[in-house]
């Protein structure tokens, strides 16, 4: 009897033991949830999926700007549609659009018989120059003593110099033809001529090929030298009165996001368009061979004196309802994960049974951890957003997630749903 009591006395006191062990690991679990809450882990597969990039908290002049759009676009002078004067068929070409050219490299060559009437003429005309010159002297001396008639030498003075003028159109029309009257000869003459690139530039626009009569006023070919590209901006006319010469701008391509680039402001139009908007001419800083025309652009005009301040791509910022957050990797807390795997296994005592339980820790692969930190927003200006860090931030030191920050919110919350499920 008294055994058995002895043995209901240890039974109640190891179920009060494991009631109250639960109660601990029941209130250590939730004490341990909340202290999680914010902090996401991911594993070396999840943190290459999420595509996940760190950058700096970095400083930038946040100042008063007129947002507007524009174009890039090359000045008159460096854009040439290039005709044959004299009209022909065309021969042979290298043209292709994209591809760039040399200034005085041949691109195409022509060929008309009229070619060799304009030679022929212009050397049988400096063959009849040199006998009218020597009658022109001739007569000049015989007029001086008297023995010509005035008439006879004016006649003389006339045709002399009448042939010398249509030698001069003569030359004209050869170097219109790229041929250099000083060398042609008899032995020279031919009816294909080049056509040669008035400028250093990349082809745009091709309409030739082999075999076509081109007229003199058909476009051959566009080229355009994009070496000194600007922006041309469109302003409003209630932004005009705010616009000044040399105000500094910055812009980016509405095909690249985040490269900004920075122009000042070179010349301002006086003619307002039916549009009510003016058009003002920008040069670009730095060139880039990579821009091209008629790239459309949006640009921040700086009307006003901005100060520095902390700013952030605006993907590295995520939104829960009216908050806005920021992940930072918490590198204190990157752990390797281990699991416990109980394994039930029995002793024999001499006053009752027990049960243990052995524990086995299986290892995993290092975790990446991250912390979110809640930031007020600022204004967004070219891809940067503005932002007011808590107290105690390190900037100097904060490895801020720049990409992949929704991956992280998106883990996080199914974490935290996956917590309180429990």
């Amino acid at each position: 009897m008294k055994k058995t009591l002895y043995k209901i006395v240890i039974i109640i006191a190891a179920s009060c033991i494991l009631y109250s062990c639960g109660n601990k690991s029941e209130k250590a679990v939730e004490e341990h949830h909340e202290e999680e809450e914010g902090k996401v882990e991911l594993n070396n597969a999840q943190f290459k999926s999420a595509g996940i990039e760190f950058g700096k908290v970095e400083l930038k002049n946040i100042s008063s700007t007129i947002s507007v759009n524009g174009v890039l676009d090359v000045p008159p002078q460096n854009m040439v549609s290039l005709s044959a004067l004299m009209g022909g068929f065309i021969k042979s070409t290298i043209l292709l659009q994209g591809m760039r050219v040399k200034k005085g490299q041949v691109i195409a060559t022509i060929q008309n018989t009229d070619f060799i009437q304009i030679q022929t003429e212009y050397l049988e005309n400096i063959q009849k120059l040199k006998f009218l010159e020597l009658e022109y002297k001739r007569q000049e001396e015989l007029s001086k003593e008297n023995v010509a008639s005035a008439k006879i030498f004016q006649q003389a003075s006339s045709d002399y110099n009448s042939l010398q003028a249509t030698i001069g159109g003569l030359e004209e029309k050869l170097k219109i033809l790229n041929i250099d009257p000083t060398t042609l000869t008899k032995s020279t003459i031919r009816s294909i001529v080049n056509i040669y690139s008035p400028i250093n530039g990349y082809v745009t626009t091709v309409n030739i090929n082999i075999g076509r009569f081109v007229n003199p006023q058909d476009v051959i070919c566009e080229i355009v030298d994009t070496e000194h590209l600007h922006a041309e901006l469109t302003v409003f006319e209630k932004d005009i009165s705010k616009i000044k010469i040399g105000q500094k701008l910055r812009f980016v391509l509405v095909n690249e996001s985040g490269k900004e680039r920075t122009a000042s402001i070179y010349l301002i139009n006086h003619q307002i368009s039916p549009e009510r908007t003016i058009r003002v001419h920008a040069h670009i800083d730095t060139e880039d061979p990579n821009l091209m025309p008629n790239m459309y652009l949006k640009a921040l005009i700086e009307i006003g004196e901005g100060n520095k301040t902390t700013a952030l791509p605006e993907k590295a910022i995520v939104n829960v309802g009216d908050k806005f957050y920021i992940f930072i990797k918490d590198d204190g807390h990157s752990h390797e994960h281990t699991e416990t795997k109980h394994e039930e296994g029995t002793e024999t005592h001499a006053e009752g049974e027990e049960k243990h339980s052995a524990t086995e820790e299986v290892k995993h692969e290092e975790e990446q951890a991250f912390k979110a930190i809640e930031i007020q927003k600022g204004i967004t200006q070219n891809g940067y957003t503005e932002v007011i860090l808590p107290e105690g931030f390190e900037i100097d030191h904060a490895k801020v997630v720049i990409n992949g920050a929704y991956a992280l919110l998106s883990k996080m919350n199914n974490s935290e749903e996956e917590g309180h499920a429990h």
